[in-house]
């Protein structure tokens, strides 16, 4: 859990500047991207069931392009840079927690393929969660990081508006500030409307 969240964390440092500066001069011309959304997450932590944990969440993201169309062919797309705010999470099972969680590492490519009205995407986010209790339950922290890897699609609904279908694998673990660190695995099935402008 900790390994992957410094890799992960590490990665991100090293290519947001450099997709930041390889556009520098055409960033008055890109667009914003704002967004609602929720999602349900279903996964385990202290047991082998992945129906142990149901976890509903739901917010708003905020990104912006950072670079213009770039590549070719079946990898051409643009990479966007963003964040959540979550102030709604509620864990359901095995018991009930709420929270607010922050995702302020958001690096996501939107591929610009013409294939109509989808464009599929995939994505890459960091952050953390506090809750009223210790998640996942027992001695262990109130405070947890997060990670997210997975993708989705937007479909368009008319200009400069989309819905958004995405599938993640989520992560959650408190890297050893509790005396227990049981790790919550699972999937996450969101739903998203975007403005663009």
């Amino acid at each position: 859990g900790l390994q992957f969240g410094v890799a992960l964390f590490v990665w991100l440092l090293i290519a947001i500047p450099a997709c930041a500066q390889a556009t520098a001069s055409d960033q008055g011309s890109l667009p914003w991207d704002i967004s609602v959304w929720a999602g349900g997450k279903t996964g385990e932590a202290n047991t082998n069931s992945f129906t142990e944990a149901q976890i509903l969440s739901g917010g708003f993201f905020v990104g912006r392009m950072v670079t213009g169309e770039i590549g070719q062919g079946w990898y051409s797309g643009e990479i966007e840079y963003g964040g959540n705010v979550v102030p709604l999470f509620i864990q359901f099972r095995p018991k009930h927690i709420f929270g607010a969680e922050f995702e302020p590492v958001i690096l996501r490519w939107n591929s610009t393929l013409p294939s109509g009205r989808f464009r599929p995407y995939i994505e890459l986010a960091g952050g953390g969660v506090m809750t009223n209790h210790n998640i996942p339950p027992g001695d262990t922290s109130s405070f947890n990081f997060t990670a997210r890897a997975g993708g989705g699609f937007l479909i368009s609904h008319s200009s400069g508006h989309a819905f958004d279908v995405g599938i993640f694998w989520s992560h959650i673990s408190n890297a050893n500030l509790g005396r227990d660190n049981p790790q919550f695995n699972g999937i996450q099935l969101r739903l998203a409307y975007h403005w663009r402008r």
